[in-house]
């Protein structure tokens, strides 16, 4: 049995995997099926699931909900009050939970707060959405977006800080080494 914290007030369904050192805090609902990975948290108002899958060290700022068909791998960060989509054109009278879409959030990247994430979009490694955002499409690995639809207005390193380039496309942050090269990153060395 995993050692994880629940706040008096969560509620943690049955058939749930919890990994050690998580925390979940007041209001928060962990629905059936769910595996959270260790060492995450879970601010207040918050709902997963069911049948989500969430990697290790990720943090969910408060009132963020965790729709079925959203994967998140490790130590992403979603920024409080950013939200999910998980059908593209609902309807409250129209039963549309055989058409939920894979949303897949790789490992490291950061969800701003009130930013939207409209189901189907892969979110690539380190990249930075930007508070409010709108993203509809993928997003490379990365990249820094910003604005409603969410556009590329740059990169960020492992750090989350915008890259400089020298003149040889090539930039640096405490993490690693990174060259721009066909408009994608390389990370050099880490």
């Amino acid at each position: 049995m995993s050692n994880f914290f629940k706040h008096k007030t969560a509620i943690v369904d049955t058939e749930v995997n919890i990994g050690d050192g998580t925390k979940i805090w007041h209001f928060s609902h962990i629905l059936s099926h769910t595996t959270i990975g260790a060492n995450c948290s879970f601010g207040q108002n918050c709902v997963v699931g069911p049948k989500v899958t969430i990697g290790n060290g990720v943090k969910v700022q408060n009132n963020v909900s965790v729709y079925e068909g959203v994967e998140v791998e490790d130590d992403v960060f979603l920024g409080p009050s950013m939200v999910f989509t998980n059908v593209i054109n609902p309807r409250a009278f129209i039963q549309r939970k055989d058409e939920f879409k894979k949303t897949l959030l790789k490992k490291g990247c950061s969800i701003g707060a009130n930013a939207t994430i409209v189901c189907g979009v892969t979110i690539g490694e380190y990249a930075l959405i930007g508070s409010g955002a709108v993203v509809n499409r993928d997003v490379k690995p990365y990249a820094l977006m910003v604005g409603v639809p969410a556009k590329q207005i740059g990169w960020v390193g492992i750090s989350g800080n915008t890259l400089k380039f020298n003149s040889d496309n090539i930039a640096q942050d405490e993490f690693a080494t990174y060259k721009l090269k066909d408009n994608s990153l390389e990370v050099l060395k880490k």
